[in-house]
């Protein structure tokens, strides 16, 4: 009977080797892929920090040092590339505040102080009422923030003209501000189109007064006319002269001309197409 029983190490005993021999063939193929890691680790830190930037570091002038720490994102540019040097300095595309003195002149008409300078410094050029018969813009009919936007970022040099910036800087923030609603208020006449309606299906007055959905172009009027809710420093356009709209127009196309808050008119003007550009100037002059 004894012969019939299991013998115990037999038991143990089986093709595939005791647990102790499965845990010591884990452990091997565990250090084998660990090893296998690190060394792929090794090699791409060595080609990508060592070897990559030692070949590339002579056509950027640097040392190795250098070579690999910009490599490795420590320092800025890149190994194969000299980092050009900014020598501009870097200003706000417009520093205008709307602070509660500037705002208490501008809201208060026509003042003396305004008329003065605008007499002195501003009727040669804009008209004495701010009527402008050239390719100058005109100033009546703007709204008071309008203008003394424009007039604050030609003292602060955000936009710049060889005639209007040393004038602008000439004045301080608060003369500036009383001129702006002297033209604000010296004149509610206006060579003006404003009530025109949208009349067929011409493409440049949709754009004035639809825009393009498919380019994203907003309606040139959904801002640029009094009343209709745009930024309170936007300018009105009708009536203006067309050859100073085209002009301005391709300046923000170009990048030449950056005060635009939020670049909102430099996206647009280079949406537009030179050919709409000149028609939506013409347009808004009323000789399209």
């Amino acid at each position: 009977m004894a012969d019939d029983l299991p013998d115990p190490q037999e038991h143990d005993r089986s093709p595939a080797g005791t647990p102790a021999e499965h845990r010591a063939i884990d452990r091997r193929w565990r250090l084998w892929a660990a090893g296998v890691v690190v060394l792929a680790l090794s090699l791409a830190g060595l080609l990508g920090l060592v070897i990559i930037p030692a070949a590339q570091r002579q056509n950027a002038g640097l040392t190795m040092s250098h070579a690999m720490r910009r490599a490795a994102g420590v320092e800025a540019g890149s190994p194969a590339v000299a980092q050009p040097l900014a020598r501009s300095a870097a200003l706000p595309v417009s520093q205008v505040s709307w602070n509660p003195e500037i705002m208490r002149i501008l809201v208060s008409g026509n003042t003396q102080r305004g008329a003065q300078l605008a007499a002195q410094t501003c009727a040669a050029c804009h008209g004495e009422k701010g009527l402008s018969q050239t390719d100058i813009p005109s100033l009546a009919g703007q709204s008071p923030f309008a203008i003394y936007k424009q007039l604050h970022d030609y003292r602060t040099d955000a936009r710049v003209h060889p005639q209007m910036t040393p004038v602008a800087k000439q004045l301080s923030p608060q003369d500036l501000a009383a001129v702006a609603a002297y033209f604000a208020a010296a004149s509610k006449e206006y060579a003006a189109i404003g009530g025109r309606d949208l009349i067929g299906e011409l493409p440049t007055e949709r754009l004035a007064w639809e825009g393009d959905s498919h380019r994203r172009i907003p309606a040139c009027l959904s801002c640029h006319l009094n009343g209709v809710g745009g930024p309170i420093e936007t300018p009105v356009i009708i009536g203006q002269s067309s050859g100073y709209m085209v002009q301005q127009l391709n300046a923000y196309a170009d990048g030449s001309r950056k005060n635009d808050v939020y670049g909102r008119m430099r996206d647009i003007s280079q949406k537009l197409t030179p050919q709409e550009r000149a028609e939506l100037a013409r347009y808004f002059q009323g000789t399209l």
